[in-house]
């Protein structure tokens, strides 16, 4: 098996550690320990390592922690641990003082099919080189008053990641392996406030550092094809960074339904220069905006449903969202307004369940279905990134001990097909490229209160 776990450059850990002092501002002296930091070098620590993969809802992950993804990613109106901020951050003000560490086994079966093309290009290609990711994640939260409450959560947005030993673009000029490699970090610190005992609101800054590299793609380094030759391929890892924001509110309606709402902002990052000539924009990558609603209702004293939808408007960014026909209108890659993946906007409907089993154990499961990002007329330069998954099913348990809560998730991702239609050009020898993907995700989990 090759494992796939990366190690980000000292960039990221000078970031949280800002951030932490600035947490440390307004942290009372009780809270100033030695337990405290303990956890605040927990956090610094792993922000030091990211995996980049393919995720499951476009490239977004379902869900951060392992109680939200034993519910494939529910927990817009169910915060259940301090990681629930990268969700919404009204949540912070819900789970109380705790410190919650999560890692998460990552294995996609991507790849491609293509046929009917003159260039000679026909055959299937397995993306999986690279065939399974490890992730982690922690998050930490703490109550200043009955009213008031902050965290930070640290963890992987998502990403892309192929890994063609046999090149797909070979017959096109192309030669070594061919695949992409883009992950992305997140820093979230919250703030929280409760108006009323049934209320809260939230607000978190987004940090987001992301690195990409491509590798055998020479087909498309060249004049006529890109607006920077020399920049598109090749050229070991880039890197790239913004902040965004995110916004919440969580309303208890009375005792058994609760509401939420959240919203992300659009993250605008740095470009990556080396990839000037293979990304929109000339190396553009932001991270799109999302938002959604969820609702919970305690069905009994062990049981509680929930579930969540989310948009994700991933045609707003034009390196992922632009059509790859623009290449045929005067507009090469790299360009400004130049071609892209030709994803479309992703809208996700999840349902969880979470029952009390006994005093010690809990048990959990889910559902969840996205919308297709990928078009038929788009699989082709979408071979590098075969992000087609449709539908989850998700199961998790947790003990609780005197050590602390342990947990347990598994995620499958019901293998998808997407079936070009029209999806080489012509340019290209013609023919079509059929995408397929499925997951498998197992995450870990420890949480402890503070």
């Amino acid at each position: 098996m090759n494992l796939h776990f990366d190690f980000l450059p000292a960039i990221a850990a000078l970031a949280v550690t800002a951030v932490i002092a600035g947490i440390k501002i307004f942290a009372n002296a009780k809270v100033l320990n030695y337990r405290y930091s303990a956890t605040m070098n927990a956090i610094g620590c792993s922000l030091l390592f990211s995996a980049s993969a393919n995720a499951t809802n476009g490239y977004f992950m379902d869900g951060v922690g392992p109680k939200s993804q034993s519910m494939t990613g529910v927990g817009i109106a169910l915060p259940q641990d301090s990681l629930a901020a990268a969700t919404n951050p009204a949540g912070t003000a819900l789970v109380g003082n705790r410190l919650d560490v999560g890692l998460t086994w990552f294995s996609p079966d991507r790849g491609a099919r293509i046929r009917g093309n003159l260039a000679g290009a026909d055959g299937n290609y397995d993306g999986n080189g690279t065939s399974a990711f490890v992730i982690p994640e922690i998050g930490y939260s703490r109550e200043i008053s009955s009213r008031w409450s902050y965290g930070i959560v640290v963890y992987g947005n998502g990403g892309m990641n192929t890994d063609y030993s046999n090149n797909p673009f070979a017959a096109f000029g192309a030669s070594g392996e061919a695949g992409v490699d883009l992950s992305q970090l997140i820093v979230t610190p919250s703030l929280a406030f409760r108006p009323t005992p049934a209320q809260s609101l939230g607000i978190a800054a987004t940090f987001a550092y992301q690195r990409f590299q491509a590798n055998g793609l020479q087909s498309f380094d060249n004049a006529f094809v890109s607006a920077q030759p020399g920049k598109v391929t090749n050229n070991g890892y880039d890197s790239a960074h913004g902040w965004g924001l995110k916004l919440g509110w969580i309303g208890q309606l009375d005792e058994d339904f609760t509401l939420g709402i959240s919203w992300s902002s659009k993250i605008e990052t740095s470009t990556f220069g080396k990839y000037a000539g293979l990304f929109a924009d000339q190396g553009g990558f932001d991270i799109p905006a999302s938002y959604g609603a969820g609702i919970s209702w305690s069905a009994s004293s062990a049981l509680t449903l929930a579930a969540d939808w989310q948009r994700i408007e991933y045609s707003d960014i034009g390196s992922v969202g632009n059509s790859l026909s623009l290449l045929f209108q005067g507009n090469p890659l790299g360009a400004d307004g130049g071609p892209g993946f030709g994803w479309s906007d992703v809208e996700v409907i999840k349902l969880g369940a979470v029952y009390a089993f006994s005093d010690t154990i809990t048990l959990r499961g889910g559902v969840s279905h996205a919308g297709q990002p990928i078009a038929g007329d788009q699989t082709f330069i979408n071979i590098l990134a075969p992000a087609v998954i449709e539908n989850h099913g998700s199961i998790g348990a947790e003990w609780r001990t005197s050590l602390g809560e342990w947990m347990i998730s598994y995620t499958h991702a019901f293998e998808e097909e997407v079936t070009g239609s029209g999806s080489i050009p012509a340019a290209f020898g013609g023919g079509e490229a059929d995408l397929t993907m499925s997951q498998s995700i197992v995450r870990f989990g420890w949480s402890g209160g503070f």
